[in-house]
């Protein structure tokens, strides 16, 4: 029965967190946005005390079961294991403590040093995001999109086409790496990457040694068939001594429903040991060294080439936009600075894959690598659009509303003279005045002395001047500009913009 309701409830937890990442609409992080947010790295790092609260009561309470409910990277390794359909499989293998609490420590120092991407790449929520994000998303979008195109064949609109494009080859290399590496070590060993590389799973193993539910072994009940043993996919069961490692035990029910002679139990008793003999108070300061470890973190992290040339189906080529070097990070509105995202975020990439205007994007610097990072190319960052502050889930991007959002300034615009239209084809424009949301630009005349009589232009002999020889160029109020980023999508000069967004390192309210 405990595998039964395991199994359910691992099934229903993984298909609907699956969703939540897969979504391009926003309606999944009405409904389904909590899930994210009781994973155990983004609830460390959000300092949300109620979610660490029920993670380490339900592990004190039954053990690593976290690992095989909630969190959706031990789902999903238990479905590539099941895919292989042979019993018998496993053996017993002691544990490789050294390297698991060696990663543990390499993780926390990356969350308290502020490079949480660097521990990001083993973290379980953030691994599977980057695996859903990048590899199957692109496939849930072209499939959304046959959809779109059948039901616009029969005069319905229930569907409606999206773009589809990888925002990062180095993203999508990474994710793919790392899906193949989990998926050979769960194909032949089960839960090896949980209980060897996962610092979630290490550290909720010292809390699970004294948890008050445990799989207990009868030694005399039990007729040393050895099939708990070889159906245990933590690999943690020693029938030679018949103790349990409950630092690698992760409550699956394998065990309990292979055994026959009613010699394996799922009780309070706290007779069984750890596969490796230890004394009552070694495994209190186990605990006790993983508490300090947790607190620690969250202290510390609370202070802490050209584009090939397409057409648009006339005669004209179409010049794709080229990102131009910044000298500021642009971050989403919402992570406050470049030093609150950097140490925050695990790079899970849902704020990427929910952004409806393809504003965010991957980075490869390797000081922030695969962590969101704002960039104009293909959209700008709408005003009253405040997706990317609703579904993160580590308060690396806090929650703002519309009206916070057209008040935080992540940048300016900066004005390229030699590369604007009036100035180096002497042709009129202003379409970065005229598609300012914020209405921070005004376009001035470029001719020295001209200026502006009623309608009348005129020079500095106060002559009158035709109008369609007065050139206007853009003057920037940077008091008022909002860094959204429109002035630069939308700029004609191409392929670099002749005005572009500078970052701030602290966003300003204006």
């Amino acid at each position: 029965m405990l595998k039964k309701i395991r199994l359910t409830l691992a099934i229903i937890f993984w298909a609907l967190i699956t969703w939540l990442l897969l979504d391009f609409t926003g309606v999944a992080q009405a409904y389904l946005g909590w899930m994210a947010k009781i994973q155990f790295i983004p609830a460390l790092l959000a300092l949300n005390i109620g979610a660490l609260l029920f993670v380490v009561t339900l592990t004190l309470l039954m053990g690593r079961i976290y690992c095989s409910i909630i969190c959706p990277l031990g789902v999903m390794q238990d479905f590539i294991s099941w895919l292989r359909r042979k019993k018998n499989k496993y053996n017993f293998s002691p544990a490789l403590n050294t390297l698991r609490f060696s990663v543990l420590v390499i993780a926390c120092a990356s969350l308290a040093l502020g490079v949480a991407w660097i521990g990001g790449l083993i973290f379980p929520y953030s691994t599977y995001g980057r695996i859903v994000s990048t590899i199957f998303a692109p496939l849930y979008k072209l499939a959304n999109n046959g959809l779109a195109a059948i039901s616009e064949h029969f005069g319905s609109y229930a569907f409606y086409e999206v773009e589809v494009w990888f925002k990062s080859i180095m993203a999508f290399v990474v994710a793919l790496l790392t899906l193949g590496i989990i998926a050979v070590l769960a194909w032949k060993n089960g839960r090896t990457w949980c209980n060897t590389i996962c610092p979630v799973g290490t550290l909720l193993g010292l809390i699970s040694k004294q948890s008050f539910l445990k799989i207990n072994i009868d030694a005399e009940k039990c007729k040393n068939c050895r099939k708990c043993e070889r159906n245990c996919k933590a690999a943690c069961i020693n029938l030679d001594t018949h103790t349990v490692d409950y630092s690698r035990c992760v409550v699956c029910g394998n065990c309990l429903e292979e055994c026959k002679f009613d010699a394996m139990k799922f009780t309070s008793c706290s007779t069984a040991s750890s596969s490796t003999p230890q004394k009552t108070d070694e495994g209190r300061r186990a605990v006790l060294t993983g508490v300090a470890l947790l607190a620690g973190t969250a202290i510390a992290k609370a202070q802490s080439k050209v584009e090939p040339k397409t057409t648009d189906g006339g005669f004209a080529d179409i010049i794709k936009k080229k990102k131009p070097r910044r000298k500021k990070l642009i971050t989403p509105p919402g992570s406050l600075s470049i030093r609150n995202l950097r140490s925050h975020c695990t790079a899970c990439q849902l704020c990427i894959d929910a952004c409806p205007n393809d504003v965010l994007r991957p980075s490869s610097s390797l000081d922030r690598f695969m962590q969101p990072e704002v960039s104009f190319e293909k959209g700008y960052c709408r005003p009253e659009c405040n997706r990317c502050s609703q579904v993160c889930p580590t308060s690396a991007i806090q929650p703002v509303t519309i009206e916070q959002r057209t008040a935080i300034q992540v940048g300016h615009a900066v004005w390229t003279r030699d590369l604007c239209i009036p100035v180096k084809d002497e042709k009129p424009c202003g379409l970065c005045a005229r598609k300012c949301p914020a209405q921070a630009i005004q376009m001035v005349p470029l001719q020295a002395g001209v200026h502006q009589d009623g309608r009348r232009w005129r020079d500095a002999d106060n002559q009158e001047i035709p109008r369609e020889k007065v050139l206007l160029i853009p003057a920037i109020n940077e008091e008022k500009c909002i860094g959204c980023g429109a002035c630069e999508n939308l700029c004609p000069s191409n392929p670099l913009s002749a005005i572009y967004v500078e970052g701030h390192e602290v966003h300003k309210e204006i």
